[in-house]
C-alpha cells in the first residue's frame, strides 16, 4: 500500500491522530486488500468510495542505486475519479487538519472533488499542501490555484526549484522559501533537503535541521512521515525547534525501513502524548 496520502495518514494514525483517508478504489481483490491495510494501520476508511468500474489505482516503484524511489503512476484508475460523497465532506467538516497534494488532481473529476471538499472545510481547519511533482501529472495552474488554497505547504529541494522558476522567485534556498511564505501568507513552509534535513519557517522564525544519520534502506514514504509528524505537532502547538527535530528523527527511522509505512516504534510515537511535556527544542 502507498501513495502520499494513504501513507500520510497512516503515519498520523500511528502517532495518535484520528485519521481519515478520503479516497476511491476498485471492486477488486486489491481495492479490498487496500481497506484491509488501511484497517491494520488504525485508519479510519469510511471515506474511501468503491469505484464500480475502474480498477485499483496501482504504481510500480523502483529503488535507483541513490536510495531514491523512480514511479511509474499508471493512469485512469479509481483515484482518478474521486467523489465529494457525504462521508467525504462530513470528514472534511470534522478535521483539525486537511492534507491534499498534486498526483489526485492529474484528473478534473478528482480535482473537483477535492476542491469541493476543501470548501467543507471550517475556518479554523488547517489546510496543508503536500507538493508532489511527478513527471508530467500537474499544471502551473493546477500548482498556484493549490498554494492559493493552503496554510501550510510542504515541499523537497527539488520542487521548490521548480515552483520558484514557474513563479520567478530568485536568491538562496531560505530567501525563496520566505517569498513563498509571504506571498501566500502561509503559516509554515517546509521543505525537506533529503539526507541534509529540512528547513522550516513560520513566516518569522526558521528551524534548520541537519538530518539524523541512519543505515538508509529507502525514502519511500519518508516525506510522509516527515509532514504526519509536522502536522500533529503544528496542531499541538509546539514550538518550531521542537517540530523540526521530531519530524527528521520519524523520518529517518522510515528512511531506515523497507517500504513507506513500517510500524513506528514506541519511543517516537510517544513524542505526542498529551500527557507528557513537550519535546526538547533542538
Amino acid at each position: 500500500m502507498g501513495g502520499a496520502p494513504a501513507n500520510f495518514t497512516c503515519h498520523a494514525a500511528a502517532l495518535g491522530a484520528d485519521a481519515r483517508l478520503v479516497s476511491r478504489v476498485g471492486n477488486d481483490a486489491e481495492g479490498e486488500r487496500l481497506l484491509h491495510s488501511l484497517e491494520s494501520h488504525g485508519v479510519n476508511r469510511g471515506a474511501v468510495s468503491i469505484d464500480p468500474v475502474r480498477p485499483t489505482g496501482s504504481v510500480s516503484v523502483e529503488v535507483m542505486a541513490d536510495g531514491q524511489p523512480h514511479f511509474t503512476i499508471h493512469p485512469d484508475v479509481a483515484w482518478d475519479h474521486l467523489v465529494a460523497d457525504a462521508a467525504g465532506r462530513e470528514a472534511f467538516a470534522a478535521a483539525d487538519a486537511v492534507c491534499f497534494g498534486t498526483l489526485a488532481q492529474r484528473s478534473a473529476a478528482s480535482a473537483g472533488a477535492i476542491r469541493e471538499l476543501l470548501d467543507c472545510a471550517g475556518p479554523g481547519t488547517l489546510r496543508i499542501f503536500d507538493v508532489n511533482l511527478r513527471g508530467t501529472f500537474f499544471t502551473t495552474e493546477m500548482l498556484l490555484g493549490s498554494l492559493e488554497l493552503a496554510d501550510v505547504v510542504k515541499l523537497n529541494d527539488g520542487e521548490l526549484a521548480k515552483i520558484v522558476d514557474i513563479l520567478g522567485i530568485g536568491g538562496a534556498v531560505k530567501q525563496q522559501l520566505a517569498s513563498l511564505a509571504e506571498r501566500y501568507q502561509l503559516r509554515l513552509i517546509a521543505c525537506t533537503l533529503g539526507a541534509e534535513g529540512s528547513i522550516l519557517h513560520d513566516g518569522a522564525a526558521w528551524a534548520e535541521h541537519s538530518g539524523c544519520t541512519v543505515e538508509l534502506r529507502d525514502t519511500v514514504g519518508a516525506g510522509d512521515s516527515f509532514l504526519a509528524a509536522t502536522t500533529l505537532g503544528l496542531l499541538g502547538g509546539w514550538p518550531l525547534d521542537a517540530i523540526s527535530e521530531v519530524a527528521n528523527e520519524v523520518a529517518a527511522y522510515v528512511c531506515s525501513c523497507h517500504g513507506a509505512t513500517p510500524a513506528l516504534p514506541e519511543y517516537l510515537r510517544a513524542r505526542f502524548r498529551k500527557d507528557l511535556p513537550l519535546p526538547a527544542s533542538a
